[in-house]
């Protein structure tokens, strides 16, 4: 055996386990140079152990039965001292083969140096500088990863919603993980690193389907990102067992046993490899439209997808199918400043560049679409401000009290007082579904005609029935609730409701008959409730956001408490200020009447929310 190229290929193909070099050595200093030797062994398959007349005098690694081994690890230096003639002796082992060995490692992988210390420090500081001159491109690529991951992380921790920026963040983080595993030549155990290495890569390319998801619209197809969600949780189950085989032999697996489970593995991972080619398919079979930045990244990661998967098929059993594929797509297809670049690298990078681009591409579309959303929120608050009034007219006999508190999004509660001749008063609260500007729009529409119908038809189910048949086919799928008074000068109070929730009179609610909201049905009818209304006597109109304030547990309201609530006979803010405290989780608006003494001035307040009154 000649120790310039591995046992594989000196009539030995698919060694594994143990073996021996040994030499007679006879050597003598230059001239000048220092007495003592020093000993260079480049790399080895796998583990290996030295020995000089017999003398142990270093090693790299464990052998069996507590085997350690290391990959890719730099070239080693031993001491031989003042060393002059002796046999050297190198023990060697090489791990079990798995499905992508081609069966030519084994052993020396070049020849071994003897010089002098100065002499072979130089060469190994040679070797390592050669070594880092060809890793500046992956080094400052990942440098890259690194810069997008922080920069993505920073900005979904901002806006958790952009699930966009998460993936990002997951992907460009595993790229840097992976030059840490597998590229900085650490003096970890190799079976420890591959392990790691196994689970990394999964979670790279599961973080990739996710991607793709968002970038090609397809998150909201429930059953592809319901099968996605399935395919990642097979792809890491699978490659973490693969992976923690190594670790596991030979202590609870034989030598048979991991080489079987090893093959019954590797089908299903490689299979999943195949994903973001089918996500790409899908994307363009169903015609998504997607600017050209996400077709970029569409036509590369297809591209990038069946190259890794042909590769990693082409790598399977080359000790038996003799395949050269594989060696051939993982070979420099050119140099940069000394670095070689192959194909996979190649469309690896253009990958990554296509996705940060698409990502900025998505992220200032996403900006944009938030500050018009932000914009059409304000003018619908703004909206809604005219619409619920901050100053009231009084009511006869009356003291009248509103307080009225938004949620977190524009809804649609609105009120109106509105004087008659004759000096009743209508009362008119309600709420229409939707929120944002939609809503507003339509409460917009439903006072406009509240204000035109009034003087004509002021008895409430009038009023209701008229409301009705003009906002049928012109709520756009919508509805909207109603509550109306009619404050009589003869002490009553006259009350229709359209799907409203009944006003409380002193600790109980109306009795009012139901019906349906306004603008479901043209035909809808609706009829009144009298109630004589005394001295002291207190009305509590409101909205179903205090009915259906929300506490952190999870727990409504409810009558029983709004019962309790309105038994106390509260202004509109002590009522408002009840439901905030407890949980808002919708608009809130509330009305209060308390009929006054004979000669008592009436009171119009309208209550600014989140402010407590006497």
């Amino acid at each position: 055996m000649t120790g310039d190229k591995p046992l594989g290929l000196q009539g030995h193909p698919s060694f594994e386990g143990y073996g021996w070099y040994r030499r007679h050595i006879t050597l003598s200093p230059a001239p000048g140079t220092s007495a003592d030797f020093a000993l260079l062994i480049p790399a080895v398959d796998d583990v290996y152990e030295l020995y000089w007349n017999g003398v142990p005098i270093g090693h790299l690694g464990a052998m069996p039965p507590h085997w350690v081994w290391y990959s890719g690890v730099p070239a080693q230096i031993y001491g031989l001292g003042p060393a002059r003639t002796g046999v050297l002796a190198v023990r060697v082992w090489k791990t079990p083969l798995f499905s992508t060995d081609d069966g030519t490692a084994g052993g020396f992988e070049s020849v071994p140096m003897v010089g002098s210390s100065d002499a072979i420090a130089a060469i190994k500081g040679n070797l390592d500088f050669e070594w880092l001159r060809r890793q500046q491109f992956r080094f400052g690529l990942t440098s890259l990863f690194g810069l997008v991951a922080v920069l993505s992380l920073f900005a979904w921790v901002r806006d958790r919603r952009q699930w966009l920026l998460f993936w990002m963040t997951v992907f460009a983080l595993n790229l840097v993980l992976e030059l840490f595993l597998g590229g900085m030549r650490l003096p970890y155990s190799a079976a420890v690193l591959t392990t790691l290495s196994q689970i990394e890569i999964s979670v790279r390319e599961l973080s990739l389907w996710f991607l793709l998801l968002w970038l090609l619209d397809l998150q909201d197809d429930r059953k592809l990102s319901s099968l996605t969600r399935k395919a990642a949780l097979l792809s890491v189950t699978a490659s973490t067992l693969d992976g923690f085989l190594i670790l596991l032999y030979p202590w609870l697996f034989s030598k048979v046993q991991t080489q079987i489970i090893d093959a019954v593995l590797t089908p299903w991972i490689i299979a999943f490899e195949a994903i973001p080619a089918v996500l790409v398919a899908y994307a363009f079979i169903h015609r998504k439209r997607l600017d050209s930045a996400r077709w970029a990244v569409a036509a590369v990661a297809f591209s990038n997808a069946m190259i890794y998967f042909v590769q990693n098929i082409a790598a399977q059993g080359p000790r038996y199918t003799h395949w050269t594929l594989a060696n051939k797509m993982i070979a420099p297809m050119f140099t940069v400043v000394g670095n070689p670049i192959n194909i996979i690298a190649l469309f690896r990078t253009l990958l990554f560049l296509s996705i940060v681009y698409a990502v900025i591409r998505y992220s200032i579309e996403n900006r944009r679409r938030q500050a018009a959303l932000e914009q059409e929120f304000q003018n619908a608050r703004e909206l809604q401000q005219v619409l619920v009034p901050d100053t009231l007219p009084v009511v006869p006999g009356f003291t009248l009290t509103s307080a009225y508190r938004p949620a977190q999004e524009v809804g649609g509660d609105f009120f109106q007082i509105i004087p008659l001749e004759g000096g009743s008063t209508l009362v008119i609260l309600g709420d229409v579904s939707g929120k944002g500007l939609k809503a507003a729009m339509a409460v917009s529409l439903i006072v406009g005609a509240v204000r035109a119908l009034a003087d004509d038809h002021p008895g409430p189910a009038r009023l209701l029935t008229q409301l009705n048949r003009r906002l049928c086919g012109r709520m756009q799928g919508g509805f909207a609730t109603c509550l109306i008074l009619l404050l009589k000068t003869d002490n009553t109070c006259v009350v229709a409701s359209a799907g409203h929730p009944a006003p409380f009179f002193n600790k109980h609610e109306i009795d009012l008959p139901g019906a349906l909201p306004l603008g479901i049905s043209p035909t809808a009818s609706y009829a009144e409730s009298v109630v004589n209304v005394s001295a002291g006597d207190h009305i509590a109109l409101y909205t179903d956001g205090l009915l259906e304030a929300r506490s952190q547990t999870g727990e409504l309201y409810s009558y029983a408490r709004l019962e309790s609530l309105f038994a106390t006979r509260p202004n509109a803010a002590q009522a408002t200020e009840a439901a905030i405290n407890f949980g808002q989780d919708d608009d809130i608006t509330v009305l209060t009447l308390t009929r006054l003494e004979t000669g008592q001035e009436p009171i119009a307040l309208h209550l600014a929310s989140g402010v407590q009154a006497d």
